[in-house]
């Protein structure tokens, strides 16, 4: 919340001097990279969430295991590394650089299904 109020305040600032929309520009895209930079699926009662994550080429997505028994994240076709099994708290994470659909399942609980959807790094919307 501070940070958020320093950065208005300094935009503010620089609306007087012209200067704002570079700075909301630039702050638009550290924010971009941030949000592209990692995303997280918890395990959690059986089940990952969310289900489908989409996130950007490039992003490292971390699962970590919230339940009292391990899991463990394998693709359905081998297309990423599979863990190691995941004892309470413990976190695998892996880096998706090719855009696509990756389907995964727990290996120990093979009804407990997700999807990671990556898109291209950049795309016609962004700007």
């Amino acid at each position: 919340m501070l940070r958020n109020a320093i950065a208005a305040a300094v935009v503010g600032a620089l609306v007087g001097s012209g200067m704002a929309g570079g700075v909301i520009v630039a702050r638009a895209q550290a924010q971009a990279q941030v949000q592209t930079a990692a995303s997280s699926v918890a395990i959690d009662n059986f089940t990952f969430a969310p289900q489908t994550l989409t996130v950007k080429a490039g992003t490292v997505v971390t699962w970590t295991n919230r339940d009292d028994i391990p899991h463990g994240i394998a693709a359905t076709d081998s297309t990423f590394t599979r863990s190691k099994a995941l004892d309470t708290g413990d976190s695998y994470s892996f880096k998706f650089t090719t855009p696509g659909t990756y389907k995964y399942f727990c290996y120990v609980h093979p009804h407990m299904t997700g999807t990671i959807v990556v898109e291209a790094a950049t795309g016609a919307n962004e700007q």
